[in-house]
């Protein structure tokens, strides 16, 4: 018999708090590297581009596995799958701690790629099944910039935990949060108010193949893919490596201030997250426009930033994280994109399309900043001067360009297909 819907919402608060804080903890084991990127350098003995390696290994695994997490939760429920998460998350962590060789490290950092992909999407299905309709999209909003808070912990208190107790203590502190909140996932965490785990059919090969290909075959879906690609590497460079290197090295700053900068770009992202979503909300029609917008306000920033004589000052530094923070939820105007061009059976399979494209564009960037890092040094080495970093993060420009040709391009395509199907709607087009 089914619970009466009152006491089923009451237990989803509990069981949302559970899946909130281990998603929490996967963004801070995921931003965990981006204050340590000068000690992992000393500690392994590497460069630039091998540094980007542990990033480009993570951003590698966590796109690559949003469709097949996708379809796993759909077969074997979203607790079984957010459990594994954490546990994969707290070993690889564990191993991080005590890795002495560069491969070693490797190998932990690919696998916390593994644990982090497994939670975002557990935790949304988890807030759509114990949720009224109506209580769903402010779940999944406070999910989304709660969740952010991951990386406040990683940025300050990561940095301190560095200085004063060590590598190997500090990241095993980080891993003992798994631990416990493992245990909580299987005291209180249900896959649905009638069972405890639920089981969905498998989906076949051929149906798998349908589904993304008439995804991708939509305008909108790839509307949706470049919005998320164009909107979020910036930020997600800076938050996961770069950034304090970027400040240390590049703009002379001292290791606080890097710290607080990023700290700064995470409020950012939290906060722009809400007024994003009411401006979409009560403008739908313009949501491109809103993207085109933002990306537009990022390159202003970046181009000041990098063409400023000498190093930057303070307040510059600061309305640069800001702005570019808002690109994190800006990107998620390209699921909203892809929900209103796509029916309703083929949400999963557009969201994991989409989902991958901004991490795509982050890989390419952390591996291209590594690179040019290396090859703007004198000498070799981890001496990164102002102008390696001023090379190296002028790259983005080109993701840029690339990402707003094809955001104007589907852009016009998305319209036309809007103005074929119902010319009516032509005026207030959803772009």
């Amino acid at each position: 018999m089914s619970r009466p819907l009152e006491t089923r919402y009451r237990g989803a608060y509990g069981i949302w708090v559970v899946g909130l804080l281990v998603y929490l903890l996967a963004v801070f084991h995921r931003s965990s590297l981006a204050v340590a990127g000068l000690e992992a350098t000393d500690r392994f003995g590497i460069q630039a581009s091998q540094l980007a390696t542990f990033t480009m290994l993570q951003l590698l695994v966590y796109a690559g596995m949003q469709i097949p997490v996708g379809l796993m939760v759909d077969r074997f429920g979203p607790r079984r799958i957010l459990l594994s998460g954490a546990i994969i998350l707290t070993v690889a962590q564990v191993g991080f701690a005590f890795a002495d060789t560069y491969v070693w490290a490797l190998v932990a950092r690919l696998f916390v790629g593994v644990g982090d992909a497994m939670t975002f999407i557990c935790v949304l299905r988890l807030v759509n099944t114990w949720f009224a309709p109506r209580r769903i999209p402010l779940m999944t909003q406070l999910t989304g910039v709660i969740g952010q808070a991951g990386a406040i912990i990683a940025a300050v208190p990561m940095t301190w935990a560095l200085g004063q107790l060590g590598w190997t203590r500090s990241y095993l502190l980080a891993a003992s949060f798994g631990v416990v909140l493992a245990i909580a996932l299987v005291l209180v965490v249900h896959d649905h108010p009638e069972a405890r785990s639920a089981r969905g059919p498998a989906l076949s090969l051929t149906q798998i193949r349908h589904s993304l290909g008439a995804s991708w075959a939509e305008p909108g879906t790839r509307l949706g893919f470049w919005i998320h690609f164009s909107t979020q590497f910036s930020s997600t460079t800076l938050g996961l490596l770069w950034g304090y290197p970027f400040f240390v090295r590049g703009e002379h700053t001292s290791k606080g201030f890097a710290g607080l900068l990023l700290t700064l770009m995470v409020v950012a992202v939290m906060t722009a997250g809400p007024i994003l979503g009411w401006a979409i909300g009560h403008h739908p029609w313009h949501r491109s426009t809103i993207v085109l917008s933002i990306v537009a306000a990022i390159v202003t920033m970046w181009t000041i930033v990098l063409t400023w004589p000498g190093t930057a000052p303070p307040w510059l530094l600061i309305l640069l994280v800001v702005v570019v923070g808002v690109g994190g939820p800006a990107s998620m105007i390209g699921f909203d994109v892809g929900r209103t061009s796509n029916p309703a059976e083929r949400m999963a399979s557009a969201s994991g399309i989409i989902n991958q494209a901004g991490f795509v564009a982050s890989l390419v960037l952390v591996i291209a900043i590594g690179l040019i890092l290396d090859w703007r040094t004198p000498g070799g080495g981890t001496a990164y001067t102002p102008a390696a970093f001023r090379w190296a993060m002028s790259f983005q420009y080109v993701l840029w360009a690339l990402g707003l040709t094809q955001i104007w391009r589907y852009r016009v395509r998305t319209r036309t297909k809007i103005m074929a199907e119902d010319p009516a709607a032509y005026g207030r087009a959803p772009l």
